[in-house]
């Protein structure tokens, strides 16, 4: 990794001016946009469907990193990678046959992510982690945006990154939820490769300048 990848979740931005939050996106140097996809069961909010996700991928100029919190999401995977997403992640807890999901996804083009819930112990991918592009850590429980960062994050992510170098795959990890300027350092010295922020960047006043400057922040610890 030459630097730590900006991610953007684009369910912190103003839905009602959402083609201009996508614009600001495009124009900073964040890195992927990332997207939340809800259903109302896995988790209790319902965030984006697919049409909006069609709308935003017409403007969108950098990869979609899409976040499935759903439950069966097998049956969706080519239609996802029909909508233009480049990183499919689906959480550990939606899948019985997490192996075959992450074949599915692999065969219809796109990356493949696994997202664990707080509780969920990373031990459990030991099984799969090289047929893992990417392990989403999430730092808070998954559903709601504007929460209080989980401090035992960082020692999960520990523990995630030794069982990727034990295994010597080539896995991403991945951290959303309560990413700020405030552990973004510890967070990549720990292991993390990608960031995932929200709150924090679409309810700054100067956007572009605070990715610019988790970007900065995130490349020092490196």
């Amino acid at each position: 990794m030459s630097s730590t990848i900006i991610a953007p979740s684009m369910l912190a931005a103003d839905f009602a001016n959402l083609q201009r939050d996508i614009e600001m996106v495009n124009a900073s140097e964040a890195d992927w946009f990332h997207i939340d996809i809800m259903d109302g069961v896995f988790v209790p909010n319902i965030s984006f469907g697919m049409p909006v996700l069609e709308a935003m991928a017409r403007h969108t100029k950098k990869p979609l990193d899409v976040h499935l919190m759903i439950v069966d999401p097998d049956r969706y995977i080519q239609t996802f990678a029909d909508l233009g997403s480049a990183i499919l992640t689906v959480h550990y807890e939606a899948c019985t046959h997490l192996h075959r999901t992450l074949q599915a996804i692999k065969a219809a083009g796109m990356k493949a992510g696994v997202a664990l819930n707080p509780h969920t112990s990373v031990a459990l991918l030991e099984d799969v982690i090289n047929d893992i592009d990417l392990v989403c850590v999430m730092s808070v429980n998954p559903g709601f945006g504007g929460q209080s960062f989980i401090e035992n994050t960082y020692q999960k992510v520990a523990q995630l990154k030794a069982l990727i170098h034990k295994k010597q795959a080539a896995t991403l990890i991945e951290i959303d939820g309560g990413v700020t300027s405030n552990n973004a350092q510890q967070l990549v010295k720990a292991g993390a490769d990608v960031l995932v922020a929200g709150s924090f960047v679409f309810k700054s006043p100067t956007p572009v300048a605070t990715i610019a400057g988790l970007k900065q922040l995130a490349g020092s610890a490196l």
